[in-house]
């Protein structure tokens, strides 16, 4: 198990990036908003069609630009041509784009989006595209994904990187198309140990599971997501280590 490093308990961390005000998620204005401001950042991955890390958090383009259809079908070339809704006319950045712009400044939090469509074992190109970008990379960063099979792959292509889980109630109505065999698996937790997660980032409504507080006990970090006002965060900050969060300023 690595430890996750202590930056990540020193500064909150902005919910894909510090958006907001023009500033799209997930977007390098984004980014360097929080290193302006000295905030954490947390990022998704997603992969494309030429196997390059992109900074988007939907499976699909719709949401949040113009294009429509899976970020999987288009090429990095293509990604990052794709202006982002709301924004100062930027695309879709890579991950080394983001890299280079934190630069070590502040701590990346990267989660690795489920690749199985079901968080089951069909892994395996995103994290070793994630990877690949963070060769040389000196700043404080963390790998996590709901997905446990993402994490223990992880722990095999970069075991020096230090991981953790996304967690979750798991429940049914919210995760659709994942057996509940395999949600309730994941509701436990029982994965950790195998995975050598340090850490989990946790929904931040279920802080009070049995499942955080086993966590807790095993003096393993809790981070959680994803807080949206003072009071919220407050509340968390009575069984999390640290909060990410949005839409407003901690």
């Amino acid at each position: 198990m690595i430890a996750l490093p202590a930056a990540f308990l020193e500064c909150p961390i902005a919910h894909r990036a510090l958006h907001g005000l023009g500033r799209p998620e997930n977007s390098l204005a984004a980014v360097k908003a929080a290193v302006a401001s000295g905030y954490g950042i947390e990022i998704d991955i997603r992969l494309s069609a030429d196997r390059v890390a992109m900074v988007f958090h939907d499976e699909t383009l719709d949401r949040v630009t113009s294009a429509v259809g899976p970020v999987l079908d288009r090429t990095s070339d293509t990604l990052v041509e794709i202006v982002l809704s709301g924004g100062d006319g930027s695309g879709v950045p890579t991950l080394s784009n983001v890299l280079a712009n934190v630069d070590g400044a502040v701590p990346l939090l990267i989660e690795i989006k489920d690749q199985d469509g079901a968080l089951g074992p069909n892994v395996g190109p995103l994290e070793e595209a994630v990877v690949a970008a963070l060769a040389g990379y000196q700043g404080p960063v963390a790998l996590m994904s709901f997905n446990p099979y993402s994490v223990a792959h992880l722990a095999k292509i970069a075991p020096d990187i230090p991981r953790g889980l996304t967690t979750d109630p798991f429940l049914p109505q919210l995760w659709p198309g994942v057996p509940e065999t395999m949600l309730a698996m994941h509701r436990e937790m029982t994965q950790l140990d195998a995975v050598g997660a340090s850490f989990i980032s946790h929904n931040h409504w279920d802080l009070a599971s049995r499942h955080v507080a086993r966590v807790k006990e095993r003096g393993l970090r809790v981070l959680c997501w994803t807080i949206r006002s003072s009071e919220a965060e407050g509340r968390a900050r009575r069984v999390a280590d640290n909060v990410t969060f949005e839409g407003y300023t901690p």
